[in-house]
């Protein structure tokens, strides 16, 4: 009876120990798979505020709207908007719509009405920086066996136009939103003689220089990230893999 007694629990952990390994197995396998679903969550969630909110479920879409502010500025003229009649707006139309005010603190709780759609809980920056990560995961991914991996040095040069872009923007906004060098472009006017329409130069709204820069560099951001640190990914869940291949080879066990 007692050989019994000791012998079933043995099994069982055996047992789980084997199912665990399997499942294991699978993510080292499919590990793109897990990537994607988390990637595509967290660019997901921002997108659902306002579909939440265009439904009338206001409270979870203020929670998301509220978890999202700690990781982004959602200043109203730089975001998408969904539902309206424009998915992006000028400052002075998120003045008439919200509050005839510069206040950062302020512009960034609008989140949108009935009549000009909902804010997305990301700026465009944001969007096209984690969207990139998740577009660009699943193209590199078929090609990884062909492709060397980046270095860190063109890491640095995928990320610097987001940097001299962002920063540039920080230093512009301390003039005030509205009133900064990057709010006119006049620099990019005069180097073009003023070819282009006035709304290129000025604002955020969609088409302008500065809405096409964060898009862009967000895009090159996002590019780099990936051929960077896929590899990285991948070299580990192939070792991964192995081990426990090998682990089920040493036990007679079929994968």
């Amino acid at each position: 009876m007692s050989s019994v007694v000791h012998t079933e629990p043995v099994s069982q952990a055996r047992l789980w120990a084997r199912r665990s390994n399997r499942w294991a197995y699978w993510l080292a396998r499919h590990w793109i798979l897990g990537f994607s679903l988390l990637i595509g969550l967290y660019v997901g969630l921002p997108f659902l505020a306002p579909v939440l909110m265009s439904l009338g479920l206001e409270l979870p879409a203020r929670a998301i709207y509220g978890m999202y502010s700690l990781l982004c500025h959602q200043l109203p003229q730089r975001s998408y908007f969904l539902f309206g009649q424009q998915f992006t707006y000028s400052l002075p139309d998120i003045q008439a719509a919200w509050q005839n005010t510069t206040n950062f603190s302020i512009l960034r709780r609008f989140i949108g009405n009935p009549e000009i759609g909902w804010k997305v809980a990301w700026s465009d920056r944001m969007v096209s920086m984690y969207a990139s990560i998740l577009i660009f995961g699943w193209i590199w991914y078929p090609l990884r066996k062909r492709l060397r991996s980046l270095s860190w040095q063109g890491l640095l040069l995928f990320l610097l136009p987001m940097a001299l872009d962002g920063f540039s923007h920080m230093a512009s906004d301390l003039a005030g939103l509205g009133q900064g060098f990057r709010d006119t472009n006049s620099w990019l006017a005069a180097l073009t003689n003023y070819s282009l329409p006035a709304n290129f130069y000025a604002g955020d709204a969609w088409g302008s220089f500065n809405s096409i820069m964060r898009l862009l560099t967000g895009v090159f951001f996002g590019a780099g990230v990936v051929w960077f640190l896929l590899p990285y990914l991948d070299e580990f869940f192939e070792d991964f893999k192995l081990r426990i291949e090998e682990k089920f080879k040493r036990a007679g066990v079929s994968i």
